[in-house]
């Protein structure tokens, strides 16, 4: 059964399971899955929320800013002094319960917030590491997460903290001491439902009402995705958003509107006239966090790949609105607008990978309010984002897509992206054919990006000054083909199969540097092993990232020169920040290796068996700068 929430440490049951390495069979047979108290320090503001990008004593979002852009304008650290950069503490988050730590902390009046693996947060002391307070949610036997035990963070807002569960919950927690002032479950962990992405704080600006924002995770075991609005002092729901056409939402407690149409004409019917099984678990799922546009009073979301995989189960049709980029009304949770990537998308290519906002400069020399996203099927989009949020709830928009490159190599599904239509130019043979009459699967394609993209959900960053945006990705392909499917509740609902290769024989991993105006890649880092790690660029002219081998690394933001390093003892698969306290600048990041590759990667989880897992937090700081004061 269900077990309550609380401080002390998650149950056993289940964890001897997870140090065997998982496939997706072992995900579904059963993946489980107080300190001293701190002075009390003031509470979060939504000015600070909103003015979180230019504030460098904090980090406040998911994305350091409203924008996404992971850009910190601190510049201590620089090209000249990174060489003389060293460990100020470390904190391991302790115990069996490792796998992967997909997180990205936050900073606030010198406490750290970190969430770790099995739906755990901590509470640090950013200049000593001093444990705070912790939290354990405590987390039943029959959870379904997809791709590890995975979160990748929290919001802050007045006196909580807040952060989803893998059994398909929401907690806010007192910032101060760690104590649970509220939770909320949002739908059954059974069927498939998680909740990994870190929740968004927005305020909708005509109401003045502030929201917190959440997505689902599940795509995997056929559940409909679900965008959530809550009021962040009680944990009452405001409005639901589905993301699969003609599925109904909710608004303060009633039924709102359907989704798109109600009559879903993107979602095929059967002889009888009836929508066909996948409609009813249609995938969609929100599971990353979500950006602001204060202009248009716009939350920015992607959405996830459409279920199952097998495209053939939902053709024909584009399966909206799955595998693209949401506009939404925080005030209602209606659509305001929706471009979709990979329409009937067949390859899980998803559509979840971070959406930043920019100001793009087009050929013209005009200034368009834009969104960047690097999406899993390897192109890079720039859309405008007034167009879209401004779309009247029409979805693509014509003439929305403003830019699309190639960010990888040997992309074999499509030529390209026609910018008028907005839609991609496939290559015939590239969605496998059905099994022939008696046969179990079908014949097998060879694919590149496979289904873990040419980038995933791990965040790029965008430079205020060099005005360039730094993707980790990877190179990779896999032979892909397809199954017979059906749903089962709580069972994977892929119809497809499939094995990961490496594409070139001395990389997977490749770090590049992509100008939005021109789609050029000005410079590319190689790593061997892939790259599952975000980046953060500083204006003291660095990006910083982590490599699966255990590095954490720092190369000059506009030549790609590697310019220190720093083995960790894990491979590192979260996203770094920085901030500064007293005259002096961090930079901090989570270790521990886990995540989708070693489950999902074929010859890819193979290559990393060499990789240790943990679970720390790592602070760094330059050796000879004083702190200026103590606190």
């Amino acid at each position: 059964m269900t077990l309550s929430s609380n401080t002390t440490t998650a149950p056993n049951a289940g964890r001897s399971r997870l140090h065997r390495r998982l496939g997706l069979a072992a995900a579904v047979a059963g993946l489980l899955l107080t300190a001293a108290v701190p002075a009390l320090a003031g509470e979060v503001s939504w000015d600070a929320i909103a003015s979180d990008a230019k504030n460098p004593g904090d980090v406040l979002m998911y994305g350091m800013g409203v924008e996404g852009k992971r850009f910190s304008p601190l510049k201590q650290i620089n090209a000249e002094s990174v060489s003389r950069l060293v460990p100020a503490w470390s904190f391991s988050f302790g115990d069996e319960k490792q796998r992967g730590q997909e997180t990205q902390a936050l900073v606030h009046e010198g406490v750290i917030y970190v969430t770790a693996s099995y739906s755990r947060m901590f509470a640090l002391d950013a200049k000593t590491g001093k444990r705070l307070w912790s939290y354990a949610h405590r987390l039943p036997d029959d959870i379904r997460p997809c791709c590890d035990v995975v979160n990748r963070g929290a919001a802050i807002y007045g006196d909580k903290v807040f952060f989803g569960t893998l059994d398909a919950s929401v907690v806010a927690l007192n910032k101060d001491t760690g104590k649970v002032v509220w939770k909320k479950k949002f739908a059954d962990h059974k069927v498939g439902y998680t909740m990994t992405g870190a929740p968004t704080i927005v305020k909708d600006q005509k109401s003045g009402k502030v929201l917190l924002i959440h997505g689902s995770s599940g795509d995997e075991f056929g559940v409909v995705g679900r965008l959530f609005a809550r009021d962040p002092d009680t944990g009452d729901e405001v409005w639901m958003r589905p993301l699969v056409e003609g599925h109904m939402g909710r608004l303060n407690g009633k039924d709102s509107t359907p989704t798109g149409s109600d009559k879903a004409p993107s979602w095929p019917r059967d002889k009888d006239g009836k929508l066909v099984e996948a409609w009813n678990h249609g995938g969609g799922a929100p599971w990353q966090s979500a950006t602001f546009d204060v202009e248009t009073n716009t939350i920015v979301i992607g959405t996830g790949n459409p279920a199952p995989w097998n495209g053939w189960a939902r053709w024909p049709g584009d399966s909206l609105y799955t595998s693209g980029q949401a506009y939404v009304d925080p005030a209602t949770g209606e659509l305001k607008g929706f471009y979709q990537h990979t329409p009937n998308d067949t390859w899980d290519f998803s559509g979840n990978n971070e959406l930043v906002l920019f100001d793009y400069i087009d050929a013209s020399g005009k200034t368009v309010k834009a969104t960047a996203h690097a999406d899993r099927n390897g192109f890079f989009y720039v859309t405008d984002r007034v167009k879209l949020a401004t779309a009247g709830g029409e979805p693509n928009k014509p003439n929305s897509v403003l830019a699309a490159y190639p960010f990888v190599d040997g992309i074999t599904w499509a030529k390209g992206i026609d910018l008028k239509t907005g839609r991609p130019i496939e290559v015939e043979g590239q969605r496998p054919a059905l099994p022939a009459e008696g046969e179990k699967r079908g014949k097998p394609v060879e694919v590149s990006p496979p289904f873990l993209g040419g980038k995933n959900w791990n965040p790029m960053s965008y430079s205020e000054d060099t005005k360039l945006f730094y993707i980790a990705a990877n190179h990779w392909k896999e032979d892909y083909w397809t199954e017979h499917v059906g749903y089962n509740p709580g069972a994977a609902y892929l119809g497809m199969g499939f094995r990961i290769h490496k594409m070139f024989d001395d990389h997977v991993g490749i770090l590049r540097a992509l100008d939005p105006t021109t789609g050029k890649i000005v410079w590319e880092h190689k790593e061997e092993l892939p790259l599952w790690s975000g980046t953060l660029a500083t204006a003291g002219n660095l990006v910083f990232t982590g490599t699966g081998d255990g590095y954490v690394k720092a190369f000059n933001a506009k030549t790609g020169e590697e310019l220190w390093r720093f083995q960790t003892g894990s491979g590192i698969i979260s996203s770094p920040v920085t901030w500064e306290q007293d005259g002096v600048q961090y930079v901090g990041i989570t270790t521990g290796y886990g995540g989708a590759v070693p489950l999902w990667g074929g010859d890819l989880a193979d290559l990393t068996t060499r990789v240790t897992q943990g679970g720390s937090f790592w602070v760094f700081k330059l050796a000879d700068v004083k702190v200026s004061s103590t606190k």
